[in-house]
C-alpha cells in the first residue's frame, strides 16, 4: 500500500488537550447558571459539541433538556434557559424575540447566551436595540479548534469561506488568529512563519497582537513552521474530482465533522449507521490515502486475511479457545464489522461513478488541466448541462474550464452562461455574478495587441476567415496564469508517460497522474527554499502578499533535527480538501516529516460552490 505509518517519523502532539480545555471551559459556563436549565443549541454546533462534550456530561452538570435552534416559538417549561450559538444576527433577534414574549406573557425566566467561538459587538447591539440586554446574561466560549484526527484540526467554520472572499467580512480573521495563538499557547512557540494570501496576512498580524499582549512563556516547541495559505491562491484544487478514497467518500457522502452517515445501500439493513473515520478505524486508516483503483484489492485481501484469523479456532484445544476468545475475537468482529462497510461503501460508490460515466467526467477534467483539446471539453461541458446531470458539476466544470483557460471567449461565456440558466433557472443569475467576483467563471476581454493583428490579417484575408483567426488569437494571447504556474512549478506531469497509481512517484497520485494539487506544490517549493527566494515569478502570478517571518528559536536550534523541526502546521484559510491532506501525508513521508493541518472547515468542489450560490428567487 502506498503509505500507512512509516518509520522514524516524528511523534505528533497530542492535541486531546485541546478537546479537554474546550470541555471544562463549557463545563464551567454552564456551571455560572446553577441549577436545572434547558440549552439550544445552533444546529451546526451539534456534531462539534458531541465530540467535546457528550449528552451525558451536559446531564452531570444540570442541563435537563437539549432543543435545537429552530428560530421559532419554544416549547420549554423550564425556568432557566441557555443557549449555546454562534454569533449570528438573526439568532440573537430570534432570542430577543423570545425574551419579549416572555415579558408580555408575564413570565420570569433567567437566560444566558454563550457565543462560540467569540461574541461581536453586533450581536450585543441588536440586543440592545431590541430592549433585552439588562434581561440577558452573556458569555464567549472560546472553543477556536476541534481535533478531528490525529493531524487533522478544523475551526468547524464554513462559513468563512462566503464571509471573507465573497463578501469582504473579516469578522472571523481575529478567531483564526487567536485559533494559532492557543496552538502556540499549548505547544510552545513557532521558529518560522510562511504564508501567502491577503487573508493569511491579516490572521498572522492578529495572531502576532495577541502574542504582544500575552505573557510570553517559554517551553519547548512540539512543532517548529507554520504555513497559512488562502484558499483563493487555488481554486483549481477543490473544483477537481476527487478519487482517493477518503475524498471520494466525502465526495458522495459528506464526511460531517469526522463523521459519515451510511444509508442502507450500504449496510445491507433497513437503517443508517453513523461511522467515525480516522485513525483508530484499523481498516480505514489503512485505504483512505489510496487512489480509488486500489482499494478494493486491499479490501479482498484483508478479508482473507481476517478469514484466516478466523480459522485459526478449528483445532484448538479448550484453553487455546478461551484465550482466543478473550484476546482476539472482539478485535476480530470489530475489523469484521469496519471491513463490512468500507466494501459496501466502495460498491456503492462504484454503482454511482458508473452511472454519472465518471471516467469520461475524468477525461475532461484531465484535458482541461493539460490544456488540450478545450473544444472537446467545451461539447461535453454543454451537453452536461443540457442533460441536466448535476447543477453543482456543471457550474463546477464551467469554472475549472474558465479558470485553466484564464477566462472563456465572450461567445462561450455568453452562450455556456445561457444555456446553464435554461437549463437550472434564471435563479442562478446572481450566483454567477459571485463567481466572476471571485474570479471562478469569467469572461475575457480582448487585448490591444489582439486588436492590432486583427487589423493585420483583415487587409489579407475575408471577414469569415478573420472570425476564425480571432478565436486562435484570442486562445494564444490568453495565456492564462494556471497554464503558466503550471509549466513553472511542473503541476501537471508529461502526458504519455505511464504512472503507476499504486507506487505513486509524487502528489500527483491524489489526481490520477493528472495534476499536483497548486497549494501543496507551493508548501513544498518553500519548505525547500527556506522561504519565497526563486519564487518571486510565482507570487507575481499569485498577486503576492507572500510573508516569511523567522520567530523567537536561534537558527542553531533550528537547525537542529529534532521531532518538533519535523512537524510542520499547514492553516488552510477558507477550507482544504481530503486530496491536499493526503497530498501532504505523502510529501511528508517523502521528506520525513509529518504535516498537520488545521483548517477553517473541510471543503470539496458542491461545498464551494453552494457557499457561492444565490439562488433566492
Amino acid at each position: 500500500m502506498a503509505h500507512t505509518e512509516w518509520r522514524d517519523a516524528p511523534e505528533l502532539p497530542d492535541f486531546s488537550l485541546l478537546k479537554r480545555l474546550a470541555r471544562d471551559q463549557l463545563i464551567f459556563l454552564l456551571e455560572q447558571l446553577p441549577g436545572k436549565k434547558d440549552l439550544f443549541i445552533d444546529a451546526d454546533l451539534m456534531s462539534p459539541l458531541d465530540r467535546i462534550a457528550n449528552v451525558t456530561i451536559l446531564k452531570q452538570h444540570e442541563v435537563d433538556k437539549l432543543y435545537k435552534v429552530e428560530l421559532k416559538p419554544i416549547v420549554s417549561s423550564s425556568d432557566q434557559l441557555c443557549f449555546l450559538i454562534r454569533p449570528r444576527i438573526q439568532t440573537v433577534k430570534w432570542i430577543s424575540d423570545l425574551v419579549n414574549a416572555d415579558k408580555v406573557a408575564g413570565r420570569f425566566r433567567r437566560y444566558k447566551i454563550i457565543f462560540t467561538p467569540q461574541k461581536f459587538y453586533a450581536c450585543e447591539t441588536v440586543l440592545e436595540e431590541q430592549g433585552v440586554y439588562g434581561d440577558v446574561t452573556t458569555d464567549e466560549w472560546n472553543f477556536y479548534i476541534l481535533p478531528l484526527d490525529d493531524d487533522i484540526l478544523s475551526l468547524e467554520l464554513p462559513e468563512f469561506f462566503r464571509d471573507n472572499f465573497l463578501e469582504g467580512d473579516q469578522r472571523w480573521v481575529t478567531t483564526a488568529g487567536s485559533a494559532l495563538h492557543l496552538l502556540q499557547s499549548v505547544y510552545g512557540s513557532f521558529s518560522k512563519v510562511y504564508g501567502i494570501g491577503r487573508c493569511a496576512k491579516m490572521v498572522y498580524e492578529s495572531w502576532r497582537e495577541l502574542m504582544e499582549e500575552g505573557e510570553q512563556r517559554t517551553r519547548q516547541p512540539e512543532f517548529a513552521k507554520v504555513f497559512l495559505v488562502d484558499r483563493d491562491v487555488d481554486f483549481v484544487t477543490p473544483l477537481c474530482s476527487q478519487v482517493v478514497y477518503e475524498g471520494l467518500v466525502d465526495d458522495l457522502f459528506r464526511i460531517k465533522c469526522g463523521t459519515v452517515e451510511l444509508g442502507p445501500d450500504v449496510t445491507s439493513s433497513d437503517k443508517s449507521i453513523k461511522v467515525m473515520l480516522n485513525s483508530q478505524d484499523k481498516v480505514f486508516s489503512e485505504i483512505r490515502n489510496e487512489h480509488f483503483s486500489n482499494v478494493f484489492g486491499f479490501l479482498s485481501q484483508k478479508a482473507k486475511n481476517l478469514q484466516t484469523a478466523y480459522d485459526k479456532r478449528r483445532g484448538m484445544d479448550i484453553q487455546q479457545m478461551k484465550a482466543f476468545v478473550s484476546d482476539e475475537l472482539k478485535g476480530l468482529k470489530q475489523e469484521h464489522r469496519l471491513l463490512s462497510l468500507h466494501i459496501g461503501a466502495s460498491e456503492s460508490m462504484m454503482k454511482k461513478k458508473t452511472k454519472q460515466d465518471f471516467q469520461e467526467l475524468l477525461k475532461t477534467e484531465h484535458s482541461l488541466l493539460e490544456g488540450f483539446e478545450i473544444r472537446e471539453c467545451i461539447t461535453y461541458i454543454e451537453e452536461h448541462i443540457n442533460r441536466q446531470v448535476s447543477m453543482i458539476d456543471s457550474l463546477r466544470l464551467l469554472c475549472l474550464l474558465s479558470i485553466t483557460e484564464n477566462g472563456l471567449l465572450s461567445k462561450d461565456y455568453r452562450s455556456l452562461k445561457a444555456q446553464y440558466l435554461q437549463s437550472y433557472g434564471i435563479k442562478h443569475l446572481l450566483t454567477f455574478a459571485n463567481l466572476r467576483q471571485l474570479g471562478l467563471l469569467e469572461e475575457q476581454q480582448a487585448g490591444e495587441t489582439l486588436t492590432v493583428m486583427e487589423s493585420k490579417v483583415g487587409k489579407l484575408v475575408n471577414d469569415k476567415t478573420v472570425g476564425k483567426l480571432t478565436d486562435a488569437f484570442s486562445s494564444l494571447a490568453k495565456k492564462s496564469n494556471f497554464r503558466a504556474l503550471s509549466k513553472r512549478l511542473a503541476l501537471v506531469p508529461k502526458s504519455g508517460e505511464e504512472y503507476d497509481l499504486r507506487v505513486p512517484r509524487d502528489m500527483a497520485y491524489v489526481f490520477s497522474g493528472a495534476y499536483i494539487p497548486l497549494s501543496c506544490k507551493l508548501i513544498e517549493q518553500v519548505l525547500e527554499r527556506d522561504g519565497w527566494t526563486g519564487l518571486e515569478e510565482v507570487t507575481r502570478m499569485l498577486n503576492g502578499q507572500e510573508f516569511a517571518v523567522t520567530g523567537g528559536s536561534s537558527s542553531s536550534e533550528a537547525r537542529n533535527k529534532t521531532d518538533a523541526q519535523r512537524i510542520v502546521l499547514v492553516m488552510f484559510l477558507g477550507g482544504c480538501t481530503f486530496s491536499e491532506i493526503s497530498a501532504l501525508r505523502f510529501l511528508g513521508k517523502e521528506r520525513g516529516c509529518r504535516f498537520v493541518v488545521v483548517t477553517t472547515a473541510i471543503t470539496n468542489s458542491a461545498r464551494l460552490l453552494e457557499a457561492l450560490l444565490d439562488n433566492h428567487a
